[in-house]
């Protein structure tokens, strides 16, 4: 697909977005599985392109200027959902419900995970190690199992918890496996995806997108699945030092 139609195909679903600018929410005229985020001012240099089998791509489309990268620690939470994720209470992987208030004042990191993906092996390891480093200093993740995306965490969450505590000896909270997009979507979902969206509206993309909590339960920052745990310790230690 050349950039003119790419382009053209793209602003079929352009909405205007609260800074004047467009935001993209929707995408017709490419094939495949697409996954894009960004935010619009008067449209981008560059984007990524996700899809199942080649992950990651590069376009350009000449004469359109992206707004720069967001700045780490603005948050999106209070400006499009008036809430706070402290707020939900959700199931862990033993079936127990869990109010999220008790994660108040620790920086969070929020993956949809899976056990039969080709990013599974380099995404548990990265987050063990990273959970390990920093959980004495107000880090935690929370890991919500999902089977949306090529079915591939199809296992009860008796066998999703023995995976991961065995094979990756995996410490972080597990949850109860949930639907992160459609109309089953767990409000928990709904609230990280209405503060933070993407190109293609609030869709995650595919498995272990990442969501960045502040200690005050707000988000900030989304990261594509492509974006290792490894790549986001920096922002961890910013907002850990906040």
């Amino acid at each position: 697909m050349n950039s003119s139609i790419f382009a053209s195909a793209v602003f079929t679903a352009g909405i205007p977005s609260t800074s004047g600018g467009v935001r993209l929410a929707g995408f017709r005229g490419a094939s495949g599985f697409l996954g894009l985020s960004a935010r619009f001012s008067s449209g981008f240099r560059g984007f990524t392109v996700l899809d199942q089998s080649v992950f990651s791509r590069r376009l350009r489309i000449p004469g359109l200027v992206m707004k720069g990268q967001r700045t780490l620690g603005v948050t999106f939470a209070t400006a499009a959902t008036g809430k706070s994720l402290h707020e939900f209470t959700v199931k862990d992987i033993d079936g127990n419900d869990i109010s999220l208030s008790k994660f108040k004042g620790k920086v969070l990191l929020i993956v949809n995970v899976a056990s039969q993906c080709g990013l599974t092996s380099s995404n548990y390891t990265e987050l063990s190690q990273l959970y390990d480093k920093y959980k004495d200093q107000g880090f935690e993740i929370l890991a919500f199992p999902c089977n949306q995306f090529g079915g591939q965490e199809p296992g009860s969450n008796t066998e999703i918890k023995q995976f991961a505590c065995t094979r990756f000896k995996a410490e972080f909270p597990i949850f109860d496996k949930v639907d992160v997009n459609g109309p089953n979507t767990a409000p928990v979902y709904q609230f990280l995806k209405a503060s933070a969206g993407g190109f293609l509206g609030d869709l995650i993309k595919w498995n272990f997108e990442k969501f960045l909590i502040d200690k005050n339960g707000n988000v900030v920052e989304r990261y594509p699945p492509t974006t290792s745990p490894f790549q986001i310790e920096k922002d961890i230690k910013k907002l850990l030092a906040a």
